[in-house]
């Protein structure tokens, strides 16, 4: 084993089973090794599967290790390398991982223009059914339903008793619905 070479140390001691030092490495070389299939598979779930596959097998493997051949972390990343790309070579013809060739194919989910549009018509009826309201109790509704206050909150800013604020919130929301259907 090369003298200073940490990586080949736990490799040597997860060889003999010592299940900490597995740990240890995991700890050390997880993030080097998800990097590698990250950059090989270009999806990062396809990554993580393929990082604990990698260690699965270094966990069965580690006996096979030769620190006089080399440094242990390129040992490992040899092993997650040849993974990766056993993993891209199994995947279907056609399938690619979400990367950039597969996300300028995806639809756009943000409203297209006509239905910005439509949003826009219904954002100015539903201000235009506001304006019909008395603004003390339009203030209200707007409290209630877009900005959650409770019916005493509503009942201390208005000055009134909390049935009626109960009873402008009704009265409200019905005036609403009623311009809304018309």
């Amino acid at each position: 084993m090369e003298a200073g070479d940490p990586i080949a140390d736990l490799i040597a001691a997860t060889a003999r089973s010592d299940r900490a030092a597995f740990r240890a490495l995991y700890s050390a070389a997880s993030a080097k090794l998800f990097g590698v299939a990250l950059r090989i598979l270009r999806d990062r779930s396809e990554a993580e599967d393929a990082v604990q596959e990698v260690f699965t097998r270094v966990w069965l493997n580690a006996r096979r290790f030769d620190a006089g051949r080399g440094r242990g972390m390129t040992w490992l990343i040899a092993i997650a390398r040849n993974h990766a790309i056993d993993r891209l070579r199994a995947r279907p013809a056609g399938i690619e991982a979400a990367g950039e060739d597969e996300t300028a194919r995806l639809a756009d989910a943000a409203p297209g223009p006509e239905a910005q549009s439509v949003a826009r018509g219904e954002a100015r009826r539903i201000a235009d059914c506001f304006d019909l309201l008395e603004p003390a109790r339009a203030e209200a509704v707007r409290g209630a339903y877009l900005n959650g206050l409770s019916y005493l909150d509503l009942s201390r800013r208005h000055g009134v008793p909390v049935n009626t604020i109960r009873s402008w919130l009704r009265r409200g929301l019905q005036k609403l619905k009623e311009c809304l259907e018309a």
